[in-house]
């Protein structure tokens, strides 16, 4: 069986991940202390049984993440409607009533990821102006804060949701409560990291950030191909260890790592969003036939595609 214990310097190296770029540029956000652990309430995965499910009126006494795997998503909260789509994360406070009511105010066949949590310290909201202070919201060598945006798209949604399936079996498992809090932390650290990476206005130039986004979007659309740096290089007219350059003092990984990885993370959807046959994904990942791709797999996960499936295969599929 798969351990996901998660030893606190782990977490910590990677909260110290979670930076924040100067310049940046967001929307109505939340602001978390972590030197302690978020805590963790419940968590789960809903399915739509049929196109005419709206979502049920209910209280709202904590933090709730949304993490819409198919939308769009229709939720009405403290009198704002939220139109939330495929990739996109929605984060809703606890309320006093009787302005702590969430419903639905359209039917939708949806799927998504979801996660209550609490803090144990006072969140701030943060609604900042371009440029000040307040908008960069911490000192840069403070790393015991995450800002998460109360709506946004994610870079990675696979990525986000392979951690809440890895702290929804940790709680099947009944792993102890601080490794649960300290996971469910993590699923917020992804959410700032990625978040903050939108608006990394650092050295690269605008045409440098157009560039690598057009990048990600090119690997998104071919990931079913067996994608070469090279191809890459070809399809955007530039030099091939310029683009390489390029892309990793962006993103902090080599462009071919990243490939790597995104197919990794395709297959784990795949995995266990669906129910495709290795040889199904294999073929749908461009690998010239299942060997291959479960060699590719076991050297990058330490596990054979069925062994990861099997770790996932039970999950709590409620919503409340």
């Amino acid at each position: 069986m798969l351990n996901f214990r998660l030893p606190v310097q782990y977490l910590h190296s990677y909260i110290s991940g979670c930076h924040l770029e100067r310049r940046a540029r967001f929307l109505k956000a939340y602001e978390f202390t972590i030197d302690k652990p978020l805590e963790y309430v419940y968590t789960g995965k809903f399915e739509a049984l049929s196109p005419n499910w709206v979502h049920e009126t209910a209280d709202l006494l904590d933090y709730e993440l949304f993490v819409i795997s198919k939308g769009p998503l229709y939720i009405s909260y403290q009198n704002q409607d939220f139109t939330v789509n495929t990739g996109e994360t929605l984060l809703l406070p606890p309320g006093q009533p009787p302005f702590n009511l969430r419903r639905g105010f359209k039917p939708s066949d949806c799927s998504f990821y979801w996660m209550h949590f609490t803090s144990r310290h006072p969140v701030s909201l943060v609604i900042p102006d371009d440029g000040s202070p307040e908008t960069l919201g911490y000192l840069a060598e403070n790393n015991i804060r995450l800002l998460i945006p109360q709506y946004c798209q994610t870079l990675n949604t696979e990525k986000i949701i392979v951690l809440m399936k890895q702290l929804q079996d940790a709680v099947r498992s009944r792993y102890d409560r601080l490794t649960i809090d300290y996971m469910t932390t993590l699923v917020m650290c992804e959410i700032h990291n990625q978040h903050l990476k939108q608006f990394n206005l650092g050295a690269p130039t605008k045409t440098q950030r157009q560039m690598f986004q057009d990048i990600l979007d090119y690997i998104k659309c071919h990931i079913q191909e067996n994608i070469r740096v090279s191809d890459i290089a070809r399809s955007f007219g530039y030099n091939e260890k310029y683009l390489s350059h390029m892309f990793s003092s962006i993103a902090g990984v080599s462009l071919k790592r990243y490939i790597m990885k995104a197919k990794i993370d395709e297959a784990n959807f795949m995995l266990t969003d669906t129910n495709m046959t290795i040889l199904e994904i294999s073929n749908a990942l461009g690998f010239a036939d299942s060997h291959n791709f479960m060699k590719f797999y076991k050297k990058l996960t330490g596990l054979t595609p069925s062994e990861y499936r099997n770790a996932f295969s039970k999950r709590m599929l409620f919503h409340q």
